[in-house]
């Protein structure tokens, strides 16, 4: 299934990334498209303040939808 992600979408990490200290559930923001399904991604504490800026490719993250018309 592809992945329709855009530039300040808010994601979700599918999977592990220990290189970073990522776990699976970590709330980003893509903040940079590198190539066609790659990613940048800016993770954040709740203070705002990010501890991790990573390249993800599409399969490990899904969109955060925050209303009803963005799940369509």
């Amino acid at each position: 299934m592809p992945h329709e992600l855009n530039l300040l979408d808010a994601v979700v990490l599918t999977k592990d990334v220990p290189k970073h200290e990522l776990r699976r559930g970590h709330v980003g923001t893509i903040v940079e498209v590198l190539a066609p399904n790659t990613y940048e991604v800016e993770f954040s504490d709740d203070e705002g303040t990010p501890f991790a800026i990573v390249p993800l490719q599409a399969e490990h993250l899904l969109r955060l939808r925050t209303s009803p018309h963005a799940a369509s």
